[in-house]
């Protein structure tokens, strides 16, 4: 089976893993669902064997990029490259312990880091994507920033144009000036901004039937709905929060893969 695959990536910052921050209407936690009756093993069986028929059916799948389709988070890596690495990890630290917007929290990481567009350049020319085991085989079948994540849609074969990111600024001189807040992915919060977003001008626009979110973080749950289902992906780093929450959760993308092979005529119903 081969489907649409797009990179979405906000260079997440400041996500809370607290049972707050992925609303209850996302998807329904084990424990909430045990609750509401006895039979509450079953329901979480028949819920993920949902998300699975899903899955199964898609025609597009947006893939988060930090810990998810890569191993590591991009905006940290170009961190610790620009020497503040430490610094930027306290500002997300205390960005964390708060309800602040994504925006908010961005900004602030790139206050402390500041990197010129000849820093950034020379970090893409000397760093090579660390891919998470399994997902070329995957693809082969998506805030971080676009100049950061068009090195991963290379090696994964993934079109330019199916990049949603967010873009630094530069002024003449190459200095950091910002980053563009237009885009789409730029904040998080509301289906009006961010990843939610994403999804629904990709079926509006593009119309797609049925999407499936794939990622490791609250964001990334976020987005469904609109996005037909969400797949928690723990490969890479565990966020319980997002875990509990998850109808599936997985933490190799061979899992992934092989269920694709059990497509049946119930699938394109």
């Amino acid at each position: 089976m081969r489907f649409l695959i797009l990179l979405i990536i906000m260079m997440r910052v400041a996500i809370p893993t607290t049972a707050a921050a992925v609303p209850r209407s996302i998807m329904t936690s084990s424990a909430a669902a045990t609750s509401e009756n006895g039979s509450g093993g079953t329901k979480i069986a028949t819920a993920q064997e949902e998300v699975k028929r899903i899955w199964r059916r898609a025609n597009a799948v947006c893939f988060d990029i930090d810990s998810t389709v890569c191993q590591d988070e991009g905006i940290d890596e170009l961190a610790a490259y620009l020497g503040v690495g430490e610094a930027v990890a306290n500002v997300t630290r205390n960005a964390m312990s708060g309800n602040g917007r994504f925006r908010e929290a961005l900004a602030a990481r790139l206050q402390v880091m500041k990197p010129s567009a000849d820093q950034l350049e020379q970090f893409i020319n000397i760093t090579k994507p660390k891919l998470t085991p399994g997902i070329k085989e995957l693809v082969a079948l998506s805030g971080g920033f676009r100049r950061l994540i068009v090195p991963v849609a290379e090696l994964l074969g993934v079109e330019k144009s199916h990049i949603f990111a967010n873009e630094i600024l530069f002024d003449k001189n190459g200095k950091y000036a910002g980053f563009d807040t237009t885009e789409l992915t730029s904040d998080s919060g509301s289906k009006d901004t961010g990843k939610p977003a994403v999804i629904s001008l990709l079926k509006k626009k593009f119309g797609y039937k049925t999407i499936v979110m794939v990622g490791d973080g609250a964001t990334d749950a976020e987005a469904s709905p609109p996005a037909d289902a969400f797949i928690g992906f723990g490969g890479n780093v565990i966020r319980e929060a997002v875990k509990q929450r998850s109808n599936w959760y997985v933490t190799d993308f061979d899992v992934l893969r092989k269920e694709l092979d059990h497509i049946d005529s119930s699938d394109s119903e």
